[in-house]
């Protein structure tokens, strides 16, 4: 199932994001720490420049420790670029951040220069909670669904640092589509644009490979079945969700297995390795080629239909 999801805000937030980022000193990823290859958005390698980028793997408490880590030493090989893994659980963490950005641009603070801050991050990833606690008020909406914030704003923060808000948005197509099954799992994209079914299936196709000891402890299951299906007709039995006949009720299973990995209920998953990542970026710029291609081929048909004027 291929996921497109890219409301109207997100193309206006797209168009102001290219215009403000020549003119901020750092910029801000909110990235989730579960996914942090799916969470990125290529818009900013592609528009950064010569800016340094802080990373921020957020939700770093649901995610696999050991995983984190070789995110954070591979996110840190590319020039002007830091990453920090947080959890907005702890404030002092998130706090701690605005002497992070400061250092990264020494020359504005010895210059006694305001320091200006572009925060960025897809939907649901908690860019408007950690854009409180910095702040010391409530200044973002807040919510557990994806595409909250709508409009962009500019906030004063201690360390003489002005931060411009962004609404969080998405690309037009999620490739490789791996990349939308995760950020699905996640909450990344709204539950109404997907088939809950379809997303949990996946999850437990994944687990089943990297995590097979946290489905068999959640959902006591006395061995691991054989494919995702049978895992799915298990948890349904254990949990009574059985309609009328006898048949399993996929999309409250469905439920209960994402709600269970969105809370961390399941346990600390990373649903994405650095070598996935890689591979998931190769794939994406062969598509991206393939698709200019064709673009270009049909660019030069429409060309010699054209008649010449007389």
């Amino acid at each position: 199932m291929a996921i497109n999801w890219f409301p109207g805000h997100m193309h206006k937030a797209r168009k102001e994001i290219a215009e403000i980022m020549p003119q901020v000193d750092v910029i801000i990823e909110i990235l989730d720490a579960r996914i942090p290859f799916s969470s990125e958005n290529p818009l900013v390698p592609e528009l950064r420049g010569d800016t340094p980028v802080l990373k921020i793997l957020n939700k770093s408490d649901l995610a696999d420790p050991i995983q984190t880590q070789k995110w954070l030493e591979h996110l840190q090989q590319e020039r002007g670029i830091k990453a920090i893994a947080v959890t907005s659980q702890d404030t002092k963490q998130i706090k701690d951040l605005l002497n992070v950005i400061s250092s990264m641009v020494p020359h504005r603070v010895s210059q006694d220069k305001q320091l200006r801050a572009l925060i960025c991050g897809i939907p649901n990833v908690g860019k408007s909670t950690t854009i409180n606690i910095l702040a010391d008020r409530i200044i973002a909406k807040t919510g557990n669904e994806a595409g909250v914030t709508k409009a962009q704003q500019r906030i004063r923060l201690d360390n003489n640092i002005v931060l411009h808000d962004t609404p969080g948005f998405l690309w037009p197509k999620l490739e490789p589509e791996d990349c939308g099954y995760r950020l699905a799992i996640t909450g990344g994209i709204k539950d109404t644009v997907t088939e809950k079914e379809d997303i949990a299936y996946y999850a437990i196709e994944y687990l089943m490979e990297h995590y097979p000891e946290l489905l068999i402890e959640r959902y006591q299951l006395k061995d691991m079945p054989e494919t995702p299906i049978e895992v799915m007709d298990a948890i349904a039995l254990n949990r009574a969700c059985i309609r009328k006949g006898g048949i399993a009720d996929l999309y409250k299973v469905s439920e209960i297995i994402l709600n269970d990995y969105r809370s961390g209920t399941l346990g600390a998953i990373t649903l994405e390795t650095v070598e996935q990542g890689i591979e998931a970026k190769a794939i994406g710029k062969i598509q991206e080629a393939e698709r200019l291609a064709k673009k270009k081929e049909f660019e030069e048909k429409k060309k010699g239909k054209k008649r010449p004027r007389r």
